[in-house]
């Protein structure tokens, strides 16, 4: 008996050490759509762009890390975005997680999966067929990441590189910094996964290619599985201002500059961003990512783009929309088709503690601007709110030397811009002729103090 009960002890012993050890996984599905038997409409640039031809193939990646049986999972797609109810479809399917965040890479060269680049801008170009293949997708990279799982120790690493990146708006504000985490086998060190986060749009490859293809990402994955012998995933980030890889000098091996548009520069800007991943990693140092402390909010915010309202209202954005009565967090969530009142739509905001890691999980397309706390001040006199307050800055409510954020997490609302630079009325800023681009594809003023102030919320509670 008293063999039996140590036998006993033993066991409860190991059962409690397995379950604070951390682990990790790896998982991915190919997506990518079936092109001859109906248009496949190209996302991110103008109406009518169907697909020809496969290039390289759509991917969703999936990365699952556990704390013991407390497990979360970090997903990135080769899309242009997904609306938050297709996310909430996905995790629906997947119980058991703490928390699965899903992210694209804002792809402007997969198929659009949001209802904005189909035939004309009165049809959507989502195929629902499709849409229930990329959920699948979604969750079988999940579930083949949770089934990889092994226990991992894990490095971080950070560079920056300002010559990676073009800022095509006025005022210029870069955010140049990659971070990669590297999850390596305790006893070895041998590489099982990287995690890398750059902030640049997918968009190498210009409006008039008609080839299904991740862009750049596919290269960026595709040199460090060579040079590492692992799984990566590739991570959007900061890409509102508008960071982009067009008009962005890129020489060849030989010196010479490569053409937008062009698989060469996109093959050639993924290796130098894989680069910079290496230099990340070379200055990387060890961290410990759990316990996790995940805070989200569902919020409202308001839609005041016109062409926005009218997507929604006649379903070539299928997503529900609000009553609007100046309250993020209202009592009662009010469903409306009543554009000629103020409305809005729901999204989700999230602050990630993971150990010594924090992350900031942002609905969309933030400007540099509001992540570096480099709003203009004072603002340009052409600004059409220059009296604004400059919101809270993103990363300024995060106290760890580790950090990271991922945009177009679990949404994609378009830009978040400095209420202070918002600029849509003459006189424009900085004596130009015309607005810059932005406000097109931006819900409206109100999003980015609202964006903002909830994050600073989740980040400061206790």
């Amino acid at each position: 008996m008293k063999y039996v009960a140590s036998l006993g002890v033993l066991v409860l012993l190991r059962i409690a050490a397995a379950a604070g050890e951390f682990t990790v996984g790896f998982g991915e599905s190919d997506i990518t759509p079936e092109l001859g038997k109906k248009p496949v409409y190209l996302a991110g640039f103008g109406h009518n762009r169907k697909a020809t031809e496969v290039h390289d193939p759509i991917m969703v990646r999936a990365v699952v890390m556990a704390d013991g049986d407390e497990k979360i999972a970090l997903v990135t797609v080769d899309v242009v975005g997904l609306f938050l109810e297709t996310v909430q479809t996905i995790r629906e399917q997947l119980p058991g997680f703490k928390y699965v965040l899903v992210s694209a890479t804002h792809n402007h060269e997969g198929p659009d999966t949001m209802g904005l680049w189909g035939a004309n801008p009165f049809t959507s170009g989502v195929d629902p067929k499709y849409m229930k293949q990329l959920i699948a997708g979604c969750v079988d990279a999940v579930k083949i990441a949770d089934k990889n799982r092994q226990p991992s120790a894990v490095h971080v690493g950070a560079a920056r590189d300002p010559e990676l990146l073009h800022d095509s708006r006025l005022p210029i504000v870069k955010h140049d910094e990659l971070v990669v985490l590297q999850f390596r086998e305790p006893r070895t060190g041998q590489s099982r996964g990287l995690l890398v986060q750059w902030n640049n749009h997918p968009e190498a490859l210009d409006s008039k290619n008609t080839q299904i293809t991740a862009d750049f990402p596919y290269y960026v994955v595709k040199y460090l599985r060579e040079s590492h012998k692992c799984p990566v995933a590739y991570f959007t980030g900061t890409v509102g201002g508008l960071m982009t890889p067009l008009g962005l000098p890129v020489k060849d091996e030989k010196g010479q500059k490569l053409a937008d548009g062009q698989f060469a520069k996109a093959d050639r800007y993924g290796f130098l961003v894989a680069q910079l991943a290496e230099k990340a990693l070379k200055n990387s140092v060890p961290i410990t990512l759990t316990p996790f402390d995940i805070r989200t909010r569902d919020i409202l915010i308001p839609v005041e783009n016109k062409n926005f309202q009218l997507g929604f209202q006649i379903g070539v954005l299928k997503r529900k929309m609000y009553v609007w009565d100046g309250d993020p967090t209202p009592k009662k969530w009010i469903e409306t088709k009543d554009i000629q009142q103020p409305v809005a739509v729901k999204t989700e905001v999230g602050y990630l503690q993971l150990g010594g890691l924090e992350v900031a999980a942002i609905p969309g397309e933030i400007y540099p601007e509001n992540v570096l706390g480099k709003v203009q001040n004072p603002a340009d006199p052409g600004a059409d709110f220059p009296d604004a307050p400059m919101e809270p800055a993103i990363y300024a409510q995060l106290k760890s030397p580790h950090r990271m954020l991922i945009g177009l997490a679990n949404d994609e609302l378009g830009y978040f811009i400095p209420k202070r630079q918002w600029d849509v009325k003459e006189p424009f800023c900085y004596g130009l002729k015309k607005a810059q681009y932005g406000e097109i594809n931006s819900v409206g003023p109100e999003a980015a103090p609202i964006i903002c102030n909830t994050f600073k919320e989740l980040a400061g509670k206790k």
